[in-house]
C-alpha cells in the first residue's frame, strides 16, 4: 500500500513539473550587474564628454549595468534602467526610462515604458510594446578622442617647386599683358613715374574700402528683383577685376623694377626694352622668395625672410594697385612731356596770327 502510494506521489509530481515549466519563448531574467570599479570610471567620462556636447538625457553612472538586461514578463521596475555595451530587453514594464549605452534597447509584446526609449550608439526596437515617451536612436557609437595630426612645414624642395610655379604663372600672364594689353601697362607705368607715393596711398585706400564696396553693390542690387538675380555674377565679376586690376599694377611695378635695372643694350625696340625688364623686375622678386624658401628648414631665419619676401611684395602689389587705379588701367593718360619746338624764329614774339612776326631782333650794327 506504501509502495502504491509513492509511485502515485512520483507521477504527480511528475505531470505538475511541466505545468510549471516556464515557455520556452520567454527569456530568463537576467539581473543586474553593477558596473566595476573601471568600467564605472569609464562610463563616467563617456557620459560626461556626452553631457558636454548637448546629450543632457543620460543618467549617472550608478544608474547603469555593464552588459545586457532583461526586465521579465509580469515585473514592473522603476526607472530610470540603463545598460552600457549591452541590449536592454522589456518584456515587463519600466516606470521612467530605459536607455542603452552602445547598445539597444528592444520592446518585446506585452511590454511597456512609461517613459523614453534611448538609444545611444545603438537602436530602438519597438516589437510590439508601448513606449509612451520618445523613441531616440543615436547612430553613432562611443565618442572617440580628436587626434588632431600636427600640421608638418613644407620641405625646402616643396617651397621652392611653390615658388617657381608662381614664377612661371605671372610670367605667362605677363606675356599675354604684353601682346594683348601693353598700352595699358604702360598707362599704368606713367602712372607710376608719376606718382610713386600717391600710388601707395591710393592702393591702400583702396584695399581697405574693397569689402564695403562690395557689400554696397551686392546691397544695391538686392533692392530690385532682377539685381538679386545677378548679385553671384556681380561678385564674381567683381572679383575678378579687383584681382585683375592687382596683377596689371604688380607687372607694372615689376616692369620699372626691371627697366631700372637692365639696359638696352642689345636691343631693336621699345617694346624688346620692356620685355626684357618684365623679365627681370619678376626675377628679382622670385628671388626674394626663392632665398626664403631655401631657408625653410630653418624656423627663424625663414620666418625673418618670408616676412621680408612678404612686406616688399604687399608693397609693390599696393602701389601697382593704386597707379592701376589712378590710370583707369591704364587707360588714361595725360601727356607727360610737352613737346616744344625751337627753330630759328623761337625767339619772335608770337601773335594770334600764326606765321606773322610782331616784332623783330635788333641787330647791332657796326
Amino acid at each position: 500500500m506504501r509502495a502504491l502510494l509513492a509511485f502515485a506521489a512520483l507521477a504527480f509530481g511528475a505531470f505538475r513539473a511541466p505545468a510549471q515549466a516556464r515557455p520556452s519563448n520567454a527569456p530568463t531574467p537576467t539581473p543586474a550587474t553593477p558596473a566595476a570599479n573601471a568600467d564605472s570610471t569609464q562610463i563616467s567620462q563617456e557620459i560626461a564628454e556626452r553631457r558636454a556636447k548637448g546629450e543632457q538625457y543620460l543618467p549617472d553612472a550608478d544608474h547603469f549595468t555593464v552588459g545586457s538586461r532583461s526586465i521579465a514578463a509580469g515585473t514592473a521596475v522603476d526607472g530610470p534602467i540603463a545598460v552600457a555595451r549591452g541590449t536592454l530587453d522589456v518584456f515587463g514594464t519600466i516606470r521612467g526610462d530605459a536607455i542603452a549605452l552602445d547598445g539597444s534597447v528592444h520592446v518585446h509584446p506585452g511590454a511597456r515604458v512609461t517613459g523614453s526609449a534611448i538609444a545611444a550608439g545603438g537602436t530602438v526596437v519597438i516589437d510590439g510594446g508601448v513606449v509612451e515617451g520618445q523613441e531616440r536612436a543615436i547612430p553613432f557609437g562611443q565618442p572617440a578622442a580628436t587626434v588632431t595630426q600636427p600640421r608638418h612645414p613644407m620641405s625646402t624642395w616643396e617651397s621652392v617647386k611653390l615658388v617657381i610655379g608662381w614664377f612661371a604663372l605671372l610670367t605667362i600672364i605677363g606675356l599675354g599683358v604684353m601682346i594683348f594689353a601693353e598700352s595699358n601697362l604702360d598707362g599704368v607705368v606713367v602712372a607710376l613715374e608719376r606718382g610713386f607715393a600717391r600710388s601707395f596711398w591710393i592702393g591702400l585706400g583702396g584695399q581697405i574700402v574693397a569689402l564695403p564696396v562690395l557689400l554696397v553693390l551686392v546691397v544695391a542690387l538686392a533692392i530690385t528683383v532682377l539685381g538679386v538675380l545677378l548679385i553671384p555674377f556681380a561678385i564674381v565679376a567683381y572679383v575678378i577685376a579687383a584681382a585683375g586690376l592687382m596683377t596689371l599694377g604688380f607687372l607694372a611695378v615689376a616692369r620699372l623694377t626691371g627697366d631700372g635695372l637692365a639696359s638696352s643694350r642689345g636691343t631693336t625696340s621699345a617694346r624688346g626694352v620692356h620685355l626684357r625688364g618684365l623679365a627681370i623686375g619678376l626675377s628679382v622678386y622670385l628671388a626674394l622668395w626663392l632665398v626664403a624658401a631655401l631657408f625653410a628648414w630653418n624656423p627663424v631665419v625663414g620666418a625673418i625672410l618670408r616676412t621680408v619676401a612678404v612686406a616688399l611684395t604687399w608693397v609693390a602689389m599696393t602701389v601697382g594697385l593704386g597707379a592701376a587705379l589712378v590710370s583707369r588701367a591704364g587707360t588714361q593718360r595725360s601727356v607727360a612731356t610737352k613737346t616744344t619746338t625751337t627753330d630759328e624764329f623761337a625767339w619772335q614774339t608770337p601773335t594770334p596770327v600764326s606765321g606773322v612776326a610782331a616784332a623783330t631782333r635788333q641787330v647791332a650794327r657796326r
